[in-house]
C-alpha cells in the first residue's frame, strides 16, 4: 500500500493560513460586536451622596470590617491554585508565589521587595519585572478577596444607583490607586447589606456591565467573611483555602 504524500508550494501554504487567520479573525470581530450589542450596559453616572456612605457602611458591617481590619494574615490563591498568596496585613509584607518564582512584596516600599525563581535570589531587571508583576497579580487577585473593604479606600468615590427590582445598589469609583484607575463597580445588596455581586465597568473588559456574584462567603477564623469563589459567567474563579487569622 502506497501513501501519495501532497506537497503544497510554501507560498500557497502561507495564503492558505492567512486566509484562515482573516476569517478567524473576522469570526472573533463579529462575535464580540454582538455580545457587545446583546450584553453591554453604560455605567451608570456617579453622584456622590451620604446615602451612598450610609450604604457603603451597611456593607462593611455586614461582612465583618471590624474582624477584617484585626485580621492580621491572609492566605488564598488563584485561577485554580496558579498564584499563591500569604498576606501579613500588619506589615504590610505579602508572598507571592506563581510557576517557579516567589516574590516577597513590600506594599510600602516596592524597592525591599525580593524575588526568587527556583529558590535562588534574583536581581538587577529580572527582578524588577517578577516584582512589577507579583505586584499586578496582587492588586487583582487580592480585589476578588477583599474588595468589598476597599469601598472606603482613598481615591474611591460611592453613589447610589436605583435597581431593576427596586433596591438601592452601591456603585464604587476607584478615580485612583491601584493598576487601573477609573475602574467602577456597581454592587447589588441584599436588605441587611450583605454583598450578592456586582457588576463590572473595568479597563480590561470591554464589555461594560459585566456581573460577578459574590455569594459563596465564610467565616474565617479572625472572624470576618471571605468569599471561597465567584461565579463570572460559564467561568468559576476558585479563591482556594481561603484563611484569615491573627
Amino acid at each position: 500500500m502506497y501513501i501519495h504524500l501532497i506537497r503544497i508550494p510554501i507560498k500557497k501554504l502561507l495564503k492558505i493560513l492567512a486566509r484562515a487567520l482573516l476569517g478567524l479573525g473576522i469570526l472573533l470581530l463579529f462575535t464580540y460586536a454582538v455580545l457587545y450589542v446583546l450584553c453591554h450596559e453604560p455605567r451608570p453616572e456617579l453622584e456622590a451622596s451620604f446615602e451612598a456612605d450610609m450604604l457603603a457602611n451597611k456593607m462593611l458591617k455586614a461582612v465583618g470590617n471590624e474582624a477584617y481590619k484585626n485580621t492580621r494574615y491572609l492566605e488564598w490563591s488563584f485561577r485554580n491554585g496558579a498564584h499563591q498568596f500569604l498576606w501579613d496585613k500588619t506589615k504590610g509584607v505579602a508572598q507571592v508565589t506563581w510557576s517557579d518564582k516567589k516574590v516577597v512584596l513590600d506594599l510600602n516600599d516596592t524597592a525591599k521587595s525580593m524575588a526568587y525563581q527556583n529558590t535562588g535570589l534574583v536581581r538587577g531587571d529580572r527582578a524588577e519585572k517578577l516584582i512589577k508583576k507579583a505586584t499586578a497579580l496582587f492588586n487583582n487577585d487580592s480585589f476578588w478577596l477583599v474588595a468589598p473593604f476597599k469601598v472606603f479606600d482613598p481615591g474611591t468615590q460611592r453613589g447610589v444607583v436605583l435597581m431593576e427590582d427596586g433596591s438601592r445598589g452601591l456603585l464604587v469609583t476607584y478615580s485612583s490607586g491601584g493598576d487601573t484607575p477609573g475602574d467602577t463597580y456597581l454592587w447589588k445588596l441584599r436588605q441587611d447589606g450583605f454583598p450578592e455581586s456586582y457588576q463590572m465597568w473595568v479597563s480590561i473588559i470591554p464589555i461594560g456591565g459585566v456581573e460577578a456574584s459574590w455569594d459563596d462567603w465564610q467565616v474565617v477564623d479572625s472572624g470576618a467573611f471571605l468569599p471561597k469563589s465567584h461565579e463570572l459567567g460559564p467561568i468559576t474563579l476558585d479563591m482556594g483555602a481561603v484563611k484569615g487569622y491573627n
